[in-house]
């Protein structure tokens, strides 16, 4: 227990510094930025998707429909598979927190790894698709700027703080504190110096790293503190990096999604990229850089030289544990009416009947219901309700991330569109 709370009270100043920079990003830097210089099969299209990519702070589910969104939208399968490589293993926010706990070597080649691995697979992307016609793409759905349309200065500063300290800590609070635990376990249980058995074969100790890692659900910041327990256990920096690399990156869903939506050619070319380039820089970083570089702040750390907690690690400790509760009370908490675009709440209607709101009511409004199957953030959430803003004919969408549900009303006759539309973003559609 105590070394869960040393590891929240060294990393809580940099995660809301973190949080804060994602809130501002997510505010201020209109969404038309990441479409406009992602479209055309060229190498200039996968460097800006990997540009773009590394600072945005999205988690490893939150990344997986936003790609397939910008796929629709115009984005190269190269750009995408850059964006879908370099996006989930970094990120502001967890650029400052890597930086709290691993020192600044991790924190500057964490993504310089990601940045490099993903111009591997975007560019290999583009080489093995050259002579293959491209599948067709999914119809496209009108623009719809209901979800952020103009904002006043004092607006764009709600948003980033709702942003930073709710949306984002209901997104990775959970696998945050998953990773906590897990790097309490490990300290807790595995014997010290376990990998000091692998010292002497790095390649083994990745592969193992990259076997258990692999399947796993992690984001990049909560993979932190997982690394850090390791480190002490004996593993090595390479593999470490390994972890954190490979980790976020890679999963069973993101693996399930990709399949589906961009072909096994590019899955292939997805999964190769980043167990090469994870391994690559992991043998780099155990046999070209200095150990110590990446040893001594984890020792430091492990002797007890930050003992002395200053009250301002305290107070941004208990702050952060008090976000971290209201997110998940807000995320959790079941709203028993759904709200329309009119503002009311109207509870179970009927799926012919309309609004009900009087003079405004649109004739033959319907309501269709319907579960999406995969959403686990408030990206995924967003990037559902705007595809279905998207559809015409839909006058308002409601989404409870919690359970699934999703009620859309409008004149939309056919739920297959609506559907289709669910599905071409990656997730899949059930009744209810």
């Amino acid at each position: 227990m105590m070394e869960i709370l040393s590891l929240i009270t060294q990393m809580a100043p940099y995660l809301l510094l973190g949080f804060g920079l994602a809130g501002v990003m997510h505010a201020f830097v209109p969404t038309s930025l990441y479409r406009r210089y992602l479209g055309g099969n060229s190498f200039r299209s996968v460097v800006n998707a990997a540009l773009l990519g590394i600072p945005l702070p999205l988690c490893s589910c939150g990344v997986i429909p936003t790609a397939m969104s910008l796929r629709k939208e115009g984005a190269s399968k190269g750009a995408t598979v850059s964006f879908l490589i370099a996006t989930p293993q970094t990120g502001v926010d967890s650029i400052i927190a890597t930086y709290s706990l691993l020192g600044l070597p991790f924190a500057l080649v964490r993504p310089l790894a990601a940045l490099v691995t993903s111009l591997f697979g975007g560019v290999l992307s583009i080489v093995v698709e050259r002579n293959k016609e491209e599948q067709t793409a999914a119809p496209q759905v009108a623009e719809n700027n209901t979800l952020r349309g103009k904002r006043t200065l004092g607006q764009k500063i709600v948003e980033a703080l709702r942003y930073a300290y709710v949306e984002m800590m209901q997104d990775i609070g959970k696998t945050l504190f998953v990773g906590l635990v897990v790097a309490g376990l490990i300290t807790v249980l595995v014997p010290d110096n376990f990998f000091v058995l692998f010292a002497d074969n790095s390649l083994l100790s990745m592969l193992l790293v990259l076997v258990v890692a692999v399947p796993m659900y992690l984001c990049a910041t909560g993979s932190i503190p997982i690394a850090v327990a390791l480190m002490l256990k004996g593993l090595t920096p390479g593999a470490a990096l390994v972890l954190l690399m490979a980790g976020p990156a890679a999963n069973a869903a993101s693996v399930m999604v990709i399949g589906k939506v961009l072909g096994r050619r590019t899955l292939a070319v997805y999964i190769v990229s980043i167990v090469l380039g994870a391994v690559a820089f992991g043998l780099g970083v155990d046999y070209l850089l200095p150990r110590e570089w990446f040893t001594e702040p984890i020792r430091a750390i492990h002797a007890g030289e930050h003992a002395h907690i200053s009250w301002f690690n305290v107070a941004c400790s208990v702050v952060l544990v008090g976000l971290l509760v209201n997110a998940m009370i807000l995320r959790y908490r079941h709203k028993g009416q759904d709200s329309c675009s009119c503002g009311h709440n109207h509870g179970e209607q009927a799926s012919t009947q309309g609004c009900g709101c009087g003079a405004d009511e649109v004739a033959h409004t319907v309501e269709h219901r319907f579960r999406v199957e995969g959403m686990h953030c408030n990206k995924c959430k967003a990037n559902v309700e705007r595809v279905l803003l998207g559809v015409e004919g839909v006058e308002s969408v409601s989404v409870d991330l919690a359970t699934g549900d999703v009620v859309v009303r409008g004149t939309v006759a056919d739920v297959q569109l609506l559907h289709r539309a669910v599905e071409s973003i990656g997730f899949e559609v059930s009744l209810k």
